[in-house]
Parts: C-alpha cells; structure tokens; sequence
C-alpha cells in the first residue's frame, strides 16, 4: 500500500472537530476508498490548551498555521476557519508549494475565488470546495461535473439555513422578525451577531459561487445584489399566504440575452413550488438546464456533522488524485459573460400600499404604473378610512421600472406609505 497522505487541519472549531473525529471514526473506509491511509499530521488553533475531547494527542495542536501549511510532509491544508485574511494567505501559500487544498470558506472564495483558482491551475494543485455551498449536500460537484455537458439557465436556492428557519417559523406562527430570530438564536441557528445571515452577505457569497460555476463566469460577492429579511414582517407573511405563496430569502442566478444576472432577497414563491416546502434549517437548490430540465438538491446547508461530511468527501477527491499523480481541471470561466444589473431582470412586485379612503385613488395609481410601462396582473382593497389598504400584484417587468413605480408611489398625496414590497418569483 502506498504510504499516508499527510494531512494539515486549519481550524479545530465545530466543523472542524467533526472532520477529525471522522477522520478517526471512519479510518479504515477510507484507506479503503483512497488506496492509502490518511495521516493527520497538523492542527492550527488559536488556543492549544483549550480541552478538547478529539482522539488525537495534544502534540499535534499548534497556533502556528502558517508554519504548518509550508511543511514539506504536508499533501492536502483543510482549512475551515473562514474569513477573508489571514485564511487567504494561508492557501496561497499552499496552493504555491503544489499541496491540495480543501476548504469550506464561502467568503473567501465569494471574494477572491479567482486568486485562489489562478494559484492552483499555476500550480497544478486541486481547490476543493463542496462544502462551502449547502453543507452536506452534494451540490457543486453536480454542478462541475455532472451537468458539464449541459447548459444551465437558472439556479434558484434556499442556502441560508437560519433565514430559512426564521421565515419558515414566521409563517408557520405568525410571529414578527424579531420574535422568530429570538428563538433562532435560543436554538442555535442564529449567531450572536446574525447580520451576516439576516442581511443577506452569507448567501450572496454562495450565490456567487454557485454563478460562477453553473455560467462559466467569474461572479464576485460585489457582483450580487441583496436584500436581507429583516423588514419582512408578519403582515406580510400574512399576505402571502393569501395569495396561496410563502416567503422565502432566495438566491437567483440566471443566464439570458448573452448576460448573467445574480441576485439574493426575499420573495414571495407559490406553495405548490418545489422550495416552498424546505422548511427549518434546510436548504435546497433548484437547477434549470436545456436538456437535463428541473433538478432539486435538498439536506442540511449547516452545521458540524453535515459540513465535515462534505469536507471529507473533498478530502477523499483530492487524497486518489494526489496518489494517481493527476489534479481536477482548473477553473471553467471561458464564457466570461458581462454581470446584468438588477434593473435589467424581469421580475414580479407585490406592493402593499397604505392609501387615502376616497374616489379617484385606484384611478391615480394605476396611471403611475401605466406612466412606467409595468401591467397589473391583481389589485385587493382591504379597509376603509385610515385602514384603507391596497395590496397590488404587477406582471413580469424590469426591476428598474417596476422600482421608478414604488418611488412615484411613495410621492402621491392620497399614498400615506407604501408598507412593503416584496418581489414574486415561480409562476
């Protein structure tokens, strides 16, 4: 049998501890399914004397990252600790010295994944990420491989699992945001500073990556336009369910007119959509190609068992190349197709206005959406006096139009505010 690969872990925290205690739990399945065993050679840490009940020696713990991703014993850095810096210095330096590299860094790779491609196709080395996308579901891999020799037209996801479990415990209790992320954050979902989750970063770097890889384009962070969900309110999961939808943060990425558009926000999606049943911390993700047709990946998106387990996937990828003396090909960017700004995408707006009890009111409002060029598909009146309010559903129209509608709205004398706008997606 060939000798170990030697592996170097960067970050020991919940995914992290998992990835090594599947490393020992399952130590002869995977010699069997590589060819030669795994050696954990390394664990960079920010606190060594931390007790932690991992069955490895305390010898191989070190705060020292950098110094063990530039020994020469090392083949594959795994590296879960996230962030930008000092985690992209550390690749780098690996990705240069030839070693594999596995990660889960969403951030890193929304940002920068580029740097970090160019690095391994100059090195000849592999970048592993399936984890960094939708936990333990097998997503990416899919996406690169399995659908190389189709053309994906749109990419729609559930891949936040706590602004999935705060919207779905909205709808089904009726409570408010700040009610439903309370007791997100009492169960675990929600970190103690949740606004990377609430306000949309999170999913848009994973929309990011998800672009990149279904258009063969290199799509940024910065490319992706967001909204988070912490204006949703219960009024509006409230109207939602009266049009027969849910309420759901979605990443949509699609390919049209020879352009890329990808966006994340929340939307209003009919119940009878494949996604408006994921409910909780799950995620899913439905994927549109010409000949393949409508595909669903669904599972957990998070935490430690689930994440380690597409780690290891990785980790057993990249350990048969390195032990074949082959790599996965580099980065597909060959389309290079221009970014569409969000005002160029159709779309549809449910509008919740707050208007003056009167004659002549529908009639001036729907000059303002004709005066745009945006059709309206429903219109409901609910109210009178000082409760009067008009919920209007518009027909597919560019988001700029539909956006130039709401600002008139807001500045009509008979519109006392406009209370929400949600878009609406699925037919």
């Amino acid at each position: 049998m060939p000798q170990s690969v030697k592996v170097a872990l960067l970050g020991c925290g919940t995914v992290g501890s998992e990835v090594v205690r599947l490393l020992h739990e399952q130590e002869d399945d995977l010699t069997a399914r590589i060819g030669a065993p795994l050696e954990l050679v390394g664990i960079a840490v920010r606190r060594p004397g931390r007790t932690r009940d991992l069955p490895v020696p305390e010898s191989l713990f070190t705060t020292d990252a950098l110094g063990l991703v530039k020994r020469d014993d090392v083949d594959v850095v795994v590296e879960v600790v996230g962030g930008i810096e000092p985690a992209r210095t550390w690749l780098l330096e690996a990705l240069h010295g030839g070693k594999s590299v596995v990660t889960a860094n969403k951030a890193l790779l929304g940002e920068d994944g580029a740097t970090l491609h160019k690095a391994a196709a100059d090195a000849g080395a592999d970048l592993y990420y399936e984890a960094s996308v939708a936990g333990a579901i097998p997503l990416l891999r899919p996406l690169r491989d399995s659908l190389h020799g189709d053309r994906i037209t749109r990419v729609t996801g559930i891949v936040n699992g706590t602004t999935n479990f705060i919207l779905s415990s909205m709808d089904a209790t009726g409570a408010g945001f700040a009610e439903a992320l309370e007791e997100a954050t009492a169960l675990g979902y929600a970190e103690a500073d949740p606004t990377a989750d609430v306000e949309g970063f999170d999913a848009a770097a994973k929309a990011a990556i998800l672009a990149s890889m279904a258009f063969h384009t290199r799509v940024t962070a910065a490319d992706v336009y967001r909204e988070g969900i912490t204006e949703v309110t219960a009024a509006d999961v409230a109207s939602a369910k009266a049009m027969g939808c849910t309420i759901k943060l979605l990443c949509i990425a699609t390919k049209q007119d020879g352009a890329v558009s990808v966006r994340v926000h929340p939307a209003m999606i009919p119940r009878t959509h494949p996604l408006a049943g994921v409910g909780d911390a799950f995620n899913a993700v439905f994927v549109e190609a010409e000949a393949a047709g409508q595909l669903m990946f669904y599972g957990r998106g998070a935490g430690g068992a689930p994440t380690a387990s597409a780690v290891l996937g990785d980790i057993v990828a990249v350990s048969r190349n390195r032990l074949a003396g082959t790599h996965a090909a580099s980065e597909s960017a060959y389309a290079d197709l221009p970014i569409a700004p969000i005002g160029d995408v159709l779309t549809r707006y449910h509008i919740s206005l707050d208007v003056a009890d009167k004659a002549g009111v529908l009639a001036a409002v729907a000059g303002v959406f004709a005066k745009h060029g945006v059709s309206i598909a429903t219109v409901n009146q609910s109210g009178r006096g000082n409760q009067a309010v008009l919920v209007i559903v518009t027909h597919a129209a560019p988001d700029r139009a539909l956006a130039a509608t709401v600002a008139e709205l807001r500045a009509l004398d008979i519109v006392r505010a406009v209370a929400s706008v949600l878009r609406v997606e699925g037919e």
